[in-house]
């Protein structure tokens, strides 16, 4: 706790078996299970809350909605695309914000897309569509776009609150994509960061904004996108999160239900004790990880 580093709450009876009737250890498993999700279920309201104040006070947010093409876009028609267009799906994943199209577009590289729109109230299928990045003159500079334009929507009560759901999602599936990646070995330790990292890259996205309101915009963006991504590891099934501890609980209680006899508190406190270390193993390396990439 002394350290500036991530953050510490211990009750009474957490670790430990305790007399008092007020200790974690006395609670019923439904109050233990409220209280352990607790904290990650606020990092996603504060996640939620940030993204819809940043929509309210831009009034508008842009769709997957087809707007426009650029001239000489070459995949317009009746069997192409066509204004008015709202993707639901890119190679099999779901759209749900225009954040959604970018990621999936990019993901393409260049090759085909199947897709799926939403035209006249009807789904229509792209199977294999040639959709590829190419120069187009865009206000007398030539620039690589994939050449087409798309709508924005005025800010309303329910489309905000809409809104602002679907773009937290959105970040939950990107979390949930980068742990896969990580695991399958797509990405290493350089592509990951920590207090060092971050604090860089909210640095570089307040300087991409153009003006301060713009760069503050960018960072509260990116703020919100942290903690929906802590609300999610949080509730990771690993030792010393809170998810380790909602896992085990469920646990030792199949277990009491079975045996009759409750898992001895040490062992769980044993558990999150090495996971712990582990988990402050992997922060200090990407730590130096960052620092290293800030030096080189």
């Amino acid at each position: 706790r002394a350290f500036p580093i991530g953050g510490y709450c211990a009750m009474e009876g957490e670790d430990e078996d305790s007399k008092n009737p007020r200790a974690f250890s006395r609670k019923a498993a439904w109050r233990k299970l409220i209280i352990l999700a607790a904290g990650s279920v606020m990092n996603f309201v504060a996640g939620f809350v940030l993204v819809a104040i940043l929509f309210g006070v831009a009034g508008s947010y842009t769709v997957p909605v087809i707007r426009d093409f650029a001239e000489g876009f070459a995949y317009a028609g009746e069997d192409g695309l066509q204004r008015g267009d709202r993707f639901l799906s890119i190679n099999g994943h779901k759209v749900t914000v225009y954040s959604d199209v970018s990621t999936q577009f990019s993901a393409a590289q260049g090759g085909t897309m199947d897709l799926v729109v939403e035209r006249n109230g009807e789904a229509v299928t792209l199977e294999d569509f040639p959709l590829q990045p190419q120069e187009y003159v865009v206000d007398g500079q030539t620039v690589t776009m994939y050449g087409i334009y798309f709508a924005t929507e005025e800010v309303t009560p329910l489309g905000l609150l809409k809104q602002s759901w679907d773009t937290c999602w959105y970040f939950a599936r990107a979390v949930w994509s980068g742990l896969v990646m990580l695991v399958t070995g797509q990405v290493g330790l350089n592509d990951m960061s920590g207090p060092v990292g971050i604090v860089t890259y909210l640095g570089e996205a307040g300087s991409q904004g153009g003006s301060i309101g713009a760069g503050l915009q960018n960072v509260c963006y990116v703020i919100a996108l942290i903690a929906v991504n802590l609300a999610i590891m949080n509730l990771l099934p690993l030792p010393a999160l809170d998810g380790g501890r909602i896992f085990l609980l469920v646990v030792g209680e199949v277990w009491f239900l079975f045996s009759g006899q409750k898992l001895n508190p040490k062992y769980e406190a044993w558990i999150h004790a090495v996971g712990f270390f582990l988990l402050i193993l992997l922060m200090v390396l990407v730590t130096f990880s960052d620092i290293w990439k800030l030096v080189d």
